[in-house]
């Protein structure tokens, strides 16, 4: 399925958020050598959410480098009363995520690099589930594929012809 992508203006605050680094060895005739990749996610806790993979031979870096391509993939996603409008799985890789929607209150049930992606996105209250990998690069691009699956209530009332009441009741 293709992702939302969306122009978003410059002026618009994004926050960006480390999820994880990792140190990548090199071994070579002349010894060793140490390079770093950072993953981060962008957001502006409104729907709006990109992220980015850095590699430098220094963190800084590295992470700087992720926030520029984090800035350069964002897509919109629907958020509806603080949550998401309606359950969805995705995969990528050995990754498995489920995000349900959740009354308000409940908070953010999810762990690791999907709460920092669900966080940086503007989400308050959902249920998360993480099955298979627990790899950080696999399970942010899992988490991102999964909310760009997501349909806007509103668009699909104005699809169907019908109000918002019946899209969710039937």
């Amino acid at each position: 399925m293709a992702m939302n992508k969306v122009k978003v203006n410059s002026d618009v605050e994004l926050k960006d958020r480390l999820v994880a680094i990792n140190r990548v060895t090199k071994v070579t005739k002349g010894g060793r050598t140490f390079t770093f990749a950072a993953i981060v996610v962008v957001g502006d806790g409104n729907g709006v959410i990109g992220w980015g993979l850095g590699k430098a031979g220094e963190v800084t870096a590295a992470i700087s480098k992720g926030t520029e391509a984090a800035k350069k993939n964002k897509i919109k996603v629907p958020v509806l009363k603080g949550t998401v409008p309606h359950q969805i799985e995705a995969r990528f890789g050995g990754a498995h995520v489920l995000l349900k929607p959740a009354a308000a209150g409940t908070g953010l049930k999810a762990g690791g690099a999907m709460r920092a992606v669900l966080e940086s996105v503007g989400i308050k209250d959902v249920i998360a589930k993480s099955k298979g990998s627990s790899n950080a690069h696999n399970l942010v691009k899992a988490t991102i594929e999964a909310l760009s699956q997501m349909r806007d209530p509103y668009q699909i009332a104005g699809e169907r012809g019908i109000t918002m009441d019946k899209v969710f009741n039937g």
